[in-house]
C-alpha cells in the first residue's frame, strides 16, 4: 500500500516548518500587510525580497516570484 504523500508548508515570515498543534505566531508587522514574506511556503528557502512604495515581490530559487499584487496587497 501507498502512503499519502502530504506537501510540507513553512512559514513565509520565519521559515520554520508549519506542524500541526505548534503554534508559530505570524510577526505583528506581517499580520497586518506591512511585511513581504522572506521565506518560501513551498521549501522554506530564503527568498529575495524588493520593496518598492507601491508594493512588493519576492523570488524563490525553485519555485519562482510572489508578487504582492497576487496577493492583493496592493
Amino acid at each position: 500500500m501507498s502512503t499519502p504523500v502530504t506537501e510540507e508548508r513553512y512559514n513565509p515570515f520565519t521559515g520554520r516548518r508549519n506542524v500541526d498543534g505548534v503554534d508559530d505566531p505570524t510577526p505583528t508587522a506581517a499580520s497586518m500587510g506591512l511585511e513581504p514574506p522572506r521565506f518560501c511556503e513551498q521549501c522554506g528557502r530564503r527568498m529575495i525580497v524588493q520593496v518598492s512604495p507601491d508594493g512588493w515581490w519576492a523570488k524563490c530559487s525553485r519555485h519562482g516570484v510572489v508578487d504582492s499584487i497576487d496577493a492583493a496587497r496592493r
